[in-house]
């Protein structure tokens, strides 16, 4: 028996054959055209060829698929036709009269480059969404014809180096048993897709095309991230016992959907999902969210080439808050910097991680934040809207935030546009925020941390760097006491606390961030079911002890999740 590790993508247990996906060669010569006009319109041919294709693999995902988890196929049309991306190929052409595929990849590998350069792990992903369509184009420009899981007929484990959008939605969960790859992330569309379809899956285990032959009997965790290859009839017999088992979990998980986030002794908190466009609802609604506690409205300003006009942020705000029963935390543009928009031409900086981005930058272009801040005002009227800044630093830049919004509902007004209540909150993800919390929490009206950035500033280490990745430390005791003083000082003004970063999701921070006193806990909505059920069984009252403990008594990160571990037994 071979074991190969991985991450966890999509929970579950398979076991079944190896089934590889193999991908035809798609290498492209670099060869010269005489008739540059010609070989546009063969690109525009086959551009039309691939959107038909994309439209027969969108109609064959809604059979297993939502509407709105089959989205993800709209989004690859805007990208298939998008003009900048088109015009640029064909720019090449006509300028190196280089052949179609040739300039295609070119021009499609700048796209991808930019796009996993993002720190955003949400927008880091999308790079496999251009790179599926550029990849399915590219086939049908060489005369190549891509795998097609759809043929399978029998149950396996698929193995591949990686599965795109396209391949995991055509997948039939009731032959596919799970799947393995060899690259990818628990943010990118196929991963969200394969827990959306239930059907376990382990990504990143780089070598796993390389170890596994077709027809290999498989055993896939997907709640660990192992894959074991050839196991013998004990081994299997021993995952199938463990399959039974998550089955009865996910059984039980279901029918907290309707339950109130409550601790054994009666201390009650909001479970709420993070998302990034309006298709993310009905993710929110099957899981039980409470809420939302982060609308990443990026989305809004990368999709296209131009800036969303105040129109068409109006309808994305209005669908969110009227589909969603409880509070809408949105996060005002949170660009710059590393994440860069033709539509937003930027100074080249030093260090972008510290430079203009986010709530700085909608300083810089405070027509761009009026407009969103228009959009978003004339939306309240719809639903429980709380308005968020982010990388806030001081008192004078909330200040500053506030009275634009303050001249914008004055502006509305005066238009005889109704406005209704809302709140008005920061990220606090910057560490002098956090330090000063006493101080915001008089003027701001709830904070929201988002601990992703907040220890990557405390510890002044990159979190997307692999070399000092040691450094991102969620259960560190510095940051347990950044936490706990921004709680407390909320809680001194009558204010509220939520997080948004991926602690709040973590098994392990439960126990932590129930103790300290934290209000609102926002996470993938998929995670949801999960969280609640541990904090249903956890006692408010000895979480605030453990938590105190850990702030207070432990000197580094081991020795907190060791003392988590020993007085909780949650371990991952």
């Amino acid at each position: 028996m071979t074991k190969v590790k991985g991450i966890a993508a999509s929970s579950g247990i398979a076991i079944a054959k190896a089934y590889k996906l193999d991908m035809p060669d798609l290498t492209v010569s670099r060869d010269t055209v005489e008739d540059a006009a010609a070989e546009v319109a063969v690109y525009d041919a086959k551009v039309a060829e691939t959107r038909e294709e994309i439209l027969t693999i969108k109609e064959a995902a809604l059979k297993n698929l939502s509407e709105e988890e089959a989205a993800v196929f709209d989004a690859h049309l805007s990208i298939l036709e998008d003009p900048e991306l088109a015009g640029q190929v064909k720019d090449k052409i006509n300028a190196e009269n280089l052949n179609a595929a040739a300039a295609l990849e070119d021009v499609a590998n700048t796209f991808i480059a930019i796009f996993s350069s993002m720190e955003d792990a949400y927008f880091k992903e999308r790079a496999a969404d251009v790179k599926d369509v550029s990849t399915r184009l590219k086939a049908n420009l060489l005369g190549k014809k891509l795998p097609n899981p759809a043929l399978i007929k029998e149950e396996v484990v698929i193995i591949a180096e990686d599965l795109t959008p396209s391949d995991t939605a055509q997948l039939d969960k009731n032959l596919v048993k799970g799947f393995a790859t060899n690259i990818g992330g628990r943010t990118s569309h196929s991963a969200i897709l394969a827990r959306s379809m239930e059907i376990p899956a382990v990504v990143a285990t780089k070598v796993i095309t390389e170890e596994v032959n077709n027809d290999d009997m498989i055993v896939l965790d997907g709640l660990t991230g192992d894959v074991l290859i050839n196991p013998d009839e004990a081994v299997i017999e021993e995952y199938k016992a463990k399959a039974a088992e998550f089955a009865a979990y996910k059984a039980e998980l279901k029918t907290l959907v309707d339950a109130e986030t409550v601790s054994t002794d009666g201390h009650k908190v909001l479970l709420v999902a993070n998302i990034g466009s309006p298709n993310d609802l009905a993710a929110v609604k099957e899981n039980g969210a409470e809420g939302v506690g982060l609308f990443r409205t990026e989305f809004l300003y990368m999709e296209n080439d131009e800036l969303p006009s105040e129109e068409s942020q109006f309808e994305v705000y209005k669908t969110i808050l009227e589909g969603v029963d409880g509070p809408v935390v949105v996060r005002t543009l949170d660009i710059g910097g590393d994440k860069k928009l033709p539509a937003l031409p930027m100074a080249e900086e030093m260090n972008p991680f510290l430079g203009v981005r986010a709530i700085r930058l909608c300083f810089e272009r405070e027509d761009v934040f009026r407009v969103q801040l228009r959009a978003l005002l004339r939306a309240s009227v719809y639903g429980d809207l709380h308005i968020m800044f982010p990388m806030v630093a001081t008192v004078q830049e909330f200040r500053r935030a506030k009275a634009i919004v303050d001249s914008v509902e004055a502006e509305l007004k005066a238009e005889g546009v109704e406005v209704a209540k809302y709140e008005l909150g920061i990220m606090i993800e910057i560490p002098a925020a956090a330090v000063l919390s006493d101080k915001l929490a008089k003027e701001v009206d709830f904070f929201s941390i988002g601990t992703n950035d907040l220890i990557q500033y405390t510890f002044a280490a990159d979190r997307m760097s692999a070399t000092i990745a040691y450094l991102y430390q969620p259960f560190n005791p510095s940051i347990i006491r950044l936490v706990r003083k921004t709680i407390e000082s909320s809680h001194a003004e009558g204010k509220w606390t939520g997080m948004c970063g991926e602690m709040a999701g973590e098994p392990m921070a439960a126990p932590l961030l129930l103790g300290l006193g934290l209000d609102e806990f926002s996470m993938s909505a998929t995670s949801i079911l999960a969280q609640r059920k541990r904090i249903r069984a956890l006692s408010y009252a000895d979480c605030k002890v453990l938590a105190n403990k850990c702030a207070d008594e432990c000197f580094t990160m081991d020795e907190v999740v060791e003392t988590i571990k020993a007085e909780t037994g949650i371990s991952d």
